[in-house]
């Protein structure tokens, strides 16, 4: 971390929600975890956006019992436009990775005037279970015998490791499905998730129920901003080729596929990322003007 990173805490409702702040540009809001996510993103990225890190409250502190109300897809966007309110930013860019990408979504449909572009980075289109299939079969497909190899034995020791910590599931799920989402098979995240704390309960009902039925096809009217897609061609969680049905219904779509990427393309090929991402800012006018 930068010295120059600036911490706080968003106290909404029961829930402490910490973010960081580094770099200077284009206000960028990076939904989710304020101690993963800053690992991914390049040092020269800073350099032209105002990265913003918020914890959404899977990854917060919660001082009370939690209630169905709490994890809501709403309430977590709301949660966003607090934290733009808090810090007096007139328009942002928003970031979402993987699931984030439904929250970052979300919040442009419900906040475009705020919206200067979004960015979603190796997400499907939904969490159906046609889509879970169709990854599958990607994955089924691929002439990848040592990856395949590799990520049967990595998922045999899963249920020990929930068992052990049962809080830490989901991270667990996540280091466990290594040689399906990173380009190398064999790269250990272990790294990425230290220090990195959950609640259990509103990935379970978030991840588990509420992208399950996802539609982001619903409002998509609203998406009137430019939206960037990273995919990774090594992605076998959510391949490129689930977007297809998608773009008539997003028109303002740019598709970039990331050949030597898995699920992370801003961190397995930060210098290309940065690139592609910068030019498409520049050439949608996305500046720290708005």
């Amino acid at each position: 971390m930068s010295p120059s990173t600036r911490r706080g805490a968003l106290e909404r409702d029961g829930f402490s929600l910490s973010y960081s702040i580094e770099g200077a540009g284009v206000p960028t809001l990076v939904i989710g975890s304020s101690v993963y996510y800053p690992r991914t993103f390049s040092a020269g990225l800073r350099g032209h956006l105002q990265l913003v890190f918020l914890d959404h409250r899977g990854f917060g502190r919660c001082t009370r019992p939690l209630t169905p109300s709490d994890v809501e897809l709403s309430v977590l966007v709301e949660d966003v436009e607090a934290l733009r309110e808090h810090l007096g930013l007139p328009r942002v860019l928003v970031v979402g990775h993987s699931g984030h990408g439904y929250m970052a979504m979300a919040y442009a449909k419900a906040y475009p005037e705020r919206t200067l572009g979004v960015v979603a980075l190796a997400m499907s289109p939904d969490g159906s279970p046609a889509s879970q299939a169709a990854a599958d079969r990607y994955l089924e497909e691929s002439v990848d015998p040592t990856r395949k190899q590799l990520l049967a034995a990595s998922m045999e020791g899963l249920g020990a490791a929930i068992e052990r910590d049962p809080d830490r599931r989901f991270i667990a799920y996540c280091l466990a499905s290594g040689p399906r989402i990173w380009f190398d098979p064999r790269f250990d995240a272990a790294a990425l998730w230290e220090g990195v704390e959950v609640i259990p309960e509103v990935f379970d009902h978030v991840w588990g129920a509420t992208f399950a039925t996802i539609d982001i096809r619903r409002d998509a009217e609203r998406i009137t901003m430019p939206v960037f897609l990273g995919l990774g061609r090594y992605d076998f969680w959510n391949p490129p080729h689930l977007w297809e049905p998608l773009r008539p219904f997003l028109p303002t779509l740019h598709v970039r596929v990331f050949e030597r990427s898995g699920h992370t393309p801003q961190l397995e090929e930060p210098e290309r990322f940065d690139d592609e991402l910068l030019s498409w800012a520049r050439r949608h006018g996305i500046s720290s003007g708005g």
